[in-house]
């Protein structure tokens, strides 16, 4: 039945949305318990040098600060998501510009910063590595002599001592792969540190109760893993550690972590009070946790009539100084890069590489942006050396039904062509071109797949006797508007109002776990947790109907917040559960596990200009086109997609860490750029459905991930086809290009 609260489909606006602008949404920096003391840390100004002395003296005579520690003062503990090898602060010697060296808790942001400066450290400056294809040097500098000691490592012999973890992928015989050939095409990429650039820095208040429990509140999407590493770091069971809900404003992967909550807890323990931290948005730049920059080589096997043989990757991510803040123990990065083609043979090699670079972890879609960067920017170089259109080798070469994946997976129902067929169309990618005096025009496409995401999920929904219907879940809507989808779910069910639908957010005390937000995973799992949740409150609902009234339950549908039946009085919803004299609720569990027969395909065409004199790029349209199932909230779904392109552009276009012999140099919004409207060319965005759909409630497929990995190698590609010049290093600057045009030039 259809009503006015099937909100199902509905372009319905944000739940949670008076919350946020009202200002009435509490942020961890908004937390505000008695007595709560200002936490700051001292940072390392050297990217690799010895500790030879600490002196705190000054600092801690400082008035208004209550304590000062450094790393002698702490047991010697590491703490990591998985890999656990960083100090809480450092101990005997620095790794990257920006490390931890000594905290202060103070009265307030101004006497914890003058203790900072009274700080004195003596530093022995040692010679940095500053390139992850240096690092793995048989003679570079060992980063971590005792990396075989850490907990949380790969159990198996570490190849190099800067490598922390090796994967590889392959299927068929890759020797035999390449002698099919009649070409083979070797190209190196390498791509840069993007900052996720959410609004809210990283920020956590810890307190101690009077039994020593620590209580935390923490911007992290995670908080039972937050719990786990938290308690790990100071040798706690996890049940003395309670993780409580806060707004997150903004994450794309880069709050996952538990950052400076260990150094927070050792202040409130020191002085007994209450430690907020929240980080400025300078050490957000030069000690947050990045995307990771990569230089990737693609070796590709081509026929004549440009069939794929064989795709050979050899993947080097900068872990940066530490692999603290990675979400796996291994290396999960790269999977996806020989792409949705069909091939005889592959092998990626991926390796994690430590720098002295700030530590880096995830960041929307992580490890994809990288190496599909990399492998569809060296397809059009193929298809372009074989004298053949980027477009139609793709669709000579890409996966159909039947097909097997590069890894070797029967995908069912593939989008693939349907989805590169239509972007083609609504790009006007077969028409002319536009001739504009004094530019040249291109336009470069690429493909992209991506599984749906996996893991466990709690929901509870219960109906009050005054008719309030509330939903109760562990995930942290990181700002994606998913506490919306949710009570869209709750509302289509029940018959009630999605925005009159009241979240309660649990901590973790109130539930067993959550896997969290993250890797596409949260309209599937927490959607299947919540609709189930809901239904088994309908069935209590129709069970009690049935027996009051003497209806069938199967004739009961919920409508306008009413229980109805054809033909008969309809019975208030509230009036039914007041009879009951108690709330009417349900918990439900959800688990799944990675299907990986199924992907969803985004095909994305980007149109550039190329001023002649100065090389400067001009994105003018880009289309992007996606596989999808039923869509829940089109707004939502929308912002998703818009969103990730803009971090695409700016991936592609201008996002950089900058680095002065190991410092980060670009330390502010007005140096690290990322796009704003007028950067923004005419979207287009191209949807098509699936007769299948997919495993979220009602058939929909995850869409948060989906457009950002194509979107760099699209204008890469289409600057390609503007100037017959290949840019291998992201961004793609109007230096660069033009630089590459002046080499064009001399060498014509």
């Amino acid at each position: 039945m259809v009503t006015p609260y099937a909100t199902i489909g509905q372009p319905v606006g944000r739940a949670e949305g008076p919350e946020k602008v009202t200002g009435s949404a509490v942020y961890p920096a908004d937390m505000h318990l008695p007595g709560t003391l200002v936490g700051k840390c001292l940072r390392s100004p050297y990217a690799f040098a010895r500790i030879l002395s600490v002196d705190a003296s000054a600092a801690r005579r400082v008035p208004g600060v209550h304590a000062v520690l450094t790393g002698a003062d702490l047991p010697d503990m590491l703490v990591g998501r998985f890999l656990r090898d960083m100090p809480i602060l450092a101990r005997d010697v620095v790794r990257f510009v920006g490390q931890k060296v000594a905290a202060v808790a103070a009265d307030d942001v101004d006497a914890a910063e003058e203790a900072l400066q009274r700080i004195e450290v003596e530093y022995a400056e040692l010679t940095p590595v500053l390139d992850p294809v240096d690092a793995m040097r048989p003679d570079a500098p060992v980063l971590h002599p005792q990396f075989m000691s850490y907990i949380g490592r790969v159990d198996t012999p570490q190849e190099h001592h800067n490598i922390t973890a090796h994967a590889t992928w392959q299927r068929g015989d890759l020797a035999a792969g390449f002698a099919a050939a009649d070409h083979i095409f070797e190209h190196t990429f390498r791509t840069p540190h993007q900052h996720q650039a959410y609004i809210e820095p990283h920020a956590s208040v810890v307190a101690l109760d009077t039994q020593g429990r620590v209580q935390v509140w923490i911007n992290s999407k995670q908080p039972f893993q937050v719990r786990q590493q938290v308690a790990e770091g100071i040798d706690q069971p996890e049940a003395m550690v309670c993780v409580y809900p806060t707004v997150i404003g903004g994450d794309f992967g880069g709050k996952g972590s538990f950052m400076d909550t260990h150094v927070a807890y050792w202040l409130a323990r020191t002085t007994g009070r209450p430690i907020r931290m929240a980080m400025t948005y300078v050490e957000e730049l030069m000690a947050g946790n990045p995307r990771h920059p990569a230089v990737m080589t693609f070796k590709t096997g081509v026929k004549n009539d440009g069939t794929i043989t064989a795709r050979q990757a050899r993947l080097i991510f900068d872990s940066g100084a530490y692999a603290a803040f990675k979400p796996a123990r291994g290396v999960s990065y790269g999977s996806h890069c020989a792409g949705p083609y069909k091939m005889s043979a592959m092998q990626i090699d991926s390796y994690m590489v430590y720098t002295n670079h700030v530590p880096c972890g995830s960041m929307r879609a992580p490890g994809d942006p990288q190496s599909v960067f990399a492998s569809e920017a060296q397809l059009d170089l193929v298809a372009r050396a074989l004298g053949m259109d980027p477009y139609d080798f793709r669709l000579h070469n890409i996966i159909r039904d039947g097909d097997v994946s590069p890894l070797g997976h029967h995908w069912h129902n593939v989008m693939g062509t349907r989805t590169l067929e239509a972007a083609a169309q609504a790009s006007g990618y077969h028409q002319p071109k536009r001739n504009v005096p004094g530019k040249k025009v291109g336009r470069g496409v690429a493909i992209y797949e991506r599984h749906i995401g996996a893991g466990t999920s709690v929901s509870k929904v219960a109906v009050a006797p005054d008719g309030t219907v509330t939903l109760n879940t562990a995930l942290r809507d990181t700002g994606s508007g998913f506490y919306t989808v949710l009570r869209q779910i709750v509302g289509q069910e029940l018959g009630v109002p999605y925005n009159t639908i009241r979240m309660d957010t649990w901590s973790t005390n109130d539930t067993v776990f959550d896997t969290g937000a993250g890797g596409s995973r949260v309209t599937h799992i927490g959607g299947q947790a919540t609709y189930g949740a809901v239904q088994a409150v309908c069935r209590q609902l129709r069970d009690l109907a049935a027996a009051r009234y003497g209806w069938s339950a199967a004739d009961i549908v919920f409508h306008e917040q009413q229980v109805l039946v054809p033909g008969q009085l309809p019975v208030r919803l509230a009036d039914l559960v007041a009879q009951a004299g108690v709330p009417v609720e349900a918990e439900f569990t959800f688990t799944a596990d990675r299907d990986e027969d199924l992907t969803v395909f985004c095909a994305q065409i980007a149109e550039v200009e190329v001023e002649d004199e100065t090389g400067e790029v001009s994105l003018t349209t880009f289309t992007t086109a996606h596989d999808i199932g039923t869509i829940l909230n089109p707004i939502s779904h929308q912002g998703q997609i818009e969103g990730a392109v803009m971090q695409g552009i700016g991936y592609a276009m201008m996002e950089e860490l900058q680095y002065d012999e190991g410092r980060v140099s670009t330390l502010s919004f007005g140096e690290y750029k990322i796009p704003t409207m007028p950067d923004i060319p005419e979207l287009r965005t191209v949807l098509i459905a699936s007769e299948s759909g997919g495993p979220t409630p009602y058939g929909g497929k995850a869409i948060g991930e989906q457009p950002v990995s194509a979107v760099a190698p699209a204008i890469v590609n289409a600057v390609l086809d503007a100037t017959g010049l290949s840019i291998a290093h992201l961004p793609v600057t109007s230096e660069k290009v033009y630089r590459a045009m002046q080499e064009q030039a001399d060498a014509a």
